[in-house]
C-alpha cells in the first residue's frame, strides 16, 4: 500500500474485528505493520443456522491466531469446512498449511502452489458450504493471483488486497499489473451498480459501508497518481526512484519501497498505451 492513513474524498470504515455481517465475523491477526493496517483480516463466513463455515485468508503463520479462528466458530457451534486465499502473500497465506492440519479442512486458490485438496479456484466458480453461497471475482492486479468473493447475501464482497478499509494497496510489479488493477476495480464497480454490492470486507482495515464509494475513490485515486507520474516523466525524471522522490513525497518513506513497485507499474501501463 502506498498510504496507511484514509485518504481525502476516502469512505471511512467501521467494524475492524468481531461480527461485520449477517454472514461473516473478522479475527485480526496480531500482524500490524505500515503495510498490513492493523493486522491481517481473517474472515469466517457462513449461514447463520448452519453448523459448517468458509474461512477467508487465515493469515500469518500464528498458531495462537489459527487456534483463535477455529475457537471463534467452535464458539458459534460451526466446524470450518474450507478455507479460501485471496492471494498468495504471506500475511494472508502464509498460515494455510497449519489450518488445515488444525482444522483439517481442503485449502483453495487460484495459484496451483498454495492448494491443499483436489480443487482449485477459477475466476465464476460460484462455492456452495452449509447453504452459504461465494461467488469467485477474478482480481489481479495487486498481484497476479488476486481474487475476491462475492458473498450475495450480505450485499458484500471480500476484496482481500484490492481494496483496503483505509490508504490504498501496492501494485506488485512485476507480478502486479496497473492494467489488471484497474479491470479489476471496474469490475467489482459493476458489482455495486448491477449487483447491489454495497459492503468492502477487505484484507485490512476497516469494513467500508460505501462499497461504490470505495471502489470510485480507487479508481479516481489511480488517475491521479497515472497523471502525477506522467508529469514527472516530463519533468524530467528518468528513473523510479526519482519518480517515487517527486510523486510520493508526501508519503512516510517507510513506504517508498512498495510505492516504487507501483511506479514500475504505472510506468509500465503509460509506455503500453503510448502516454511517455
Amino acid at each position: 500500500m502506498t498510504n496507511a492513513a484514509s485518504l481525502p474524498g476516502q469512505p471511512r470504515g467501521g467494524v475492524l474485528s468481531g461480527p461485520a455481517t449477517a454472514r461473516a465475523v473478522n479475527v485480526l491477526a496480531p500482524n500490524p505493520s505500515a503495510m498490513t493496517l492493523d493486522g491481517t483480516n481473517t474472515w469466517i463466513v457462513s449461514e447463520p443456522d448452519s453448523a459448517l463455515a468458509v474461512v477467508i485468508d487465515p493469515g500469518p503463520l500464528d498458531d495462537v491466531h489459527l487456534r483463535r479462528v477455529v475457537a471463534t466458530a467452535e464458539r458459534a457451534g460451526k466446524r470450518i469446512a474450507l478455507t479460501l486465499l485471496t492471494h498468495g502473500h504471506p500475511d494472508h497465506a502464509e498460515g494455510a498449511g497449519r489450518f488445515a492440519e488444525l482444522t483439517r479442512a481442503p485449502v483453495r486458490a487460484l495459484d496451483p502452489a498454495l492448494r491443499l485438496g483436489d480443487e482449485g479456484l477459477a475466476a465464476g466458480d460460484v462455492i456452495r458450504t452449509g447453504g452459504l453461497e461465494l461467488r469467485v471475482v477474478p482480481a489481479p492486479g495487486h498481484t497476479a493471483d488476486s481474487l475476491c468473493f462475492h458473498l450475495p447475501a450480505d450485499r458484500a464482497v471480500l476484496t482481500g488486497d484490492t481494496v483496503l478499509g483505509r490508504g490504498t494497496t501496492v501494485v506488485a510489479h512485476p507480478d502486479g499489473r496497473r492494467g489488471d488493477d484497474l479491470d479489476s476495480l471496474r469490475r467489482l464497480r459493476s458489482l455495486t451498480v448491477d449487483d447491489g454490492v454495497s459492503t468492502v470486507l477487505p484484507g485490512h482495515g476497516s469494513v467500508l459501508e460505501d462499497a461504490q464509494g470505495a471502489v470510485e475513490f480507487y479508481l479516481a485515486h489511480r488517475a491521479h497518481r497515472l497523471a502525477q507520474v506522467e508529469t514527472a516523466v516530463e519533468d524530467g525524471c528518468r528513473t523510479a526512484a526519482a519518480v517515487v522522490a517527486q510523486v510520493y513525497a508526501d508519503v512516510d518513506r517507510s513506504l517508498w519501497p512498495a510505492a516504487e513497485l507501483s511506479v514500475r507499474a504505472q510506468l509500465e501501463y503509460l509506455r503500453e498505451h503510448g502516454l511517455i
